[in-house]
């Protein structure tokens, strides 16, 4: 009998302890987490090199949560358009307002762009000089000078056609600039006529270049070098 009765009042708890686990689980209600506002912002579309005048189409907006939005994040597109990176930029990546330096002030520092030990030196070429305008800054060059060979002349003859020579002046220049341009061209970048073309020179050989290009007897012309990596290209042969 009493064993019933303790079998009895342990149902009875277990019956209770049940309801009471249930209705602490009705009343218990998980707060739905708070959905997080989202706030627009200015973003890359494309990987883009420091030094690159940005324009609407490199541009887009994105929504993003608030809370991941720096102070200093741009939230106008046109507050980025023209201006200039001041670092490689990720596509994707919000546009900081450090992250820009408008074209004054990419003016004022072009000093900052040439090496310690080198000098800045400008040239004048024309469409074919220039290697018909494909050569962009960044580029490496060489120089070359085109002079009448004297040791050729046919003095018996002056309506013969001059013999020329040219000789290589310099090689592996290094490009500052085409026109004001100190940045490479992007893919909609309008294409504009330049007619000079900057190297960054050791000025010994800066005072080569200056006098061949200032020699009126002289034409100065360049060779635009291959960016390729040797040793690539030697893989894609194989």
């Amino acid at each position: 009998m009493r064993s019933k009765l303790v079998l009895i009042a342990a149902l009875l708890m277990g019956i209770v302890t049940t309801v009471l686990f249930f209705n602490y689980m009705k009343q218990y209600k998980e707060v739905p987490a708070a959905k997080e506002s989202l706030v627009r912002v200015v973003a890359v579309k494309q990987d883009i090199k420091k030094n690159t005048k940005l324009t609407a189409g490199m541009l887009q907006i994105v929504q993003v949560p608030a809370s991941a939005v720096h102070a200093k994040t741009l939230r106008n597109q046109a507050d980025a358009e023209g201006k200039i990176s001041a670092s490689d930029l990720a596509a994707g990546e919000m546009l900081l307002a450090n992250h820009l330096k408008d074209q004054e002030e990419e003016a004022q520092f072009v000093s900052k762009k040439v090496r310690d030990g080198y000098r800045a030196v400008s040239i004048g070429v024309n469409i074919v000089q220039s290697v018909s305008n494909l050569i962009e800054p960044g580029d490496y060059v060489d120089v070359v000078y085109t002079r009448v060979d004297e040791t050729k002349l046919d003095a018996t003859n002056k309506d013969k056609p001059k013999p020329y020579i040219s000789t290589v002046l310099l090689e592996n220049a290094h490009v500052l600039a085409i026109g004001r341009r100190m940045v490479e061209a992007a893919a909609d970048t309008p294409y504009a006529e330049y007619a000079q073309v900057t190297l960054e020179l050791k000025p010994e050989d800066g005072v080569k270049v200056i006098n061949a290009d200032e020699n009126p007897d002289w034409t100065v012309s360049l060779m635009l070098n291959s960016r390729i990596v040797k040793d690539q290209t030697s893989t894609e042969k194989k």
